[in-house]
């Protein structure tokens, strides 16, 4: 597992016209992550006005969870959603991600009363620490816009997926009412990067990438097709909140 890293800067603005195309953009996304990961659980709550973790527990309900699923959760993070698979009956949960101090922060989170049900590992997103077809359900929630290549890191989720099995994606989008998109864009984009790096007291920029990479990320249209493109069948959209968020399910 890698060491701690603070940056001073993850994301200039000359980095963020498309913050997807910027080759370095997994050893950014990763210091950016490390230096919010103390506050991000509080910056989550507060900007979404509390609805991030409603968003979670509906992705929970879109995975069609059986109680003897195990659930991989890619891009776990501060193990909100790990803890909710875990919460709404999964038999074992396993939460990766590729940055020590958000695995810090879940690590120190209340843990089910069997421990063994829910674990954490470092790991990257298109390089699983995963057997083939050995899970029932793949997660990943506000990650895989962060992925130097969505494409890759969805053929590895088909991989590790028993036949059957369920990939839930979890991500930011844009309204699709013009009105409510130029609204939700105006808080988005100039009041939301000044007061969560208030309270991150933040210097990597990464508020400044939160709404620029979904500003530039594929629409969902795109997303479904890569979906298929990486042998999922039945790709369906639900949007959450005003299309503020979106959940994707493939079956594999």
């Amino acid at each position: 597992m890698s060491t701690p890293t603070t940056p001073k800067a993850a994301w200039t603005d000359a980095d963020l016209a498309d913050p997807h195309t910027v080759a370095d953009k997994a050893r950014r996304v990763e210091a950016m992550f490390a230096a919010i990961a103390p506050s991000y659980d509080i910056n989550n709550r507060v900007h979404s006005l509390w609805r991030d973790q409603a968003w979670r527990r509906a992705a929970v309900r879109f995975a069609n969870l059986k109680s003897t699923d195990t659930v991989l959760d890619v891009a776990c993070g501060t193990g909100d959603l790990s803890m909710a698979f875990r919460a709404g009956g999964a038999a074992r949960v396993v939460g990766v991600d590729f940055t020590y101090n958000m695995l810090a922060v879940a690590k120190q989170k209340k843990a089910p009363p069997d421990r063994a049900s829910l674990t954490y590992h470092a790991g990257d997103a298109m390089r699983l620490p995963v057997a083939d077809a050995s899970v029932d359900v793949v997660s990943i929630a506000f990650g895989i816009r962060n992925v130097a290549d969505p494409l890759a890191a969805l053929r590895e989720f088909r991989r590790v997926l028993r036949p059957g099995g369920r990939l839930v994606i979890l991500e930011f989008s844009l309204p699709a009412n013009p009105v409510l998109r130029g609204l939700y864009n105006l808080y988005f984009r100039h009041v939301l990067p000044r007061t969560a790096s208030w309270i991150a007291r933040d210097r990597s920029g990464a508020y400044k990438y939160l709404p620029q990479s979904v500003n530039t990320f594929i629409d969902r249209k795109r997303m479904t097709e890569l979906m298929t493109g990486a042998g999922f069948r039945e790709p369906s959209v639900k949007p959450l909140t005003l299309g503020i968020a979106v959940l994707y399910r493939g079956v594999a």
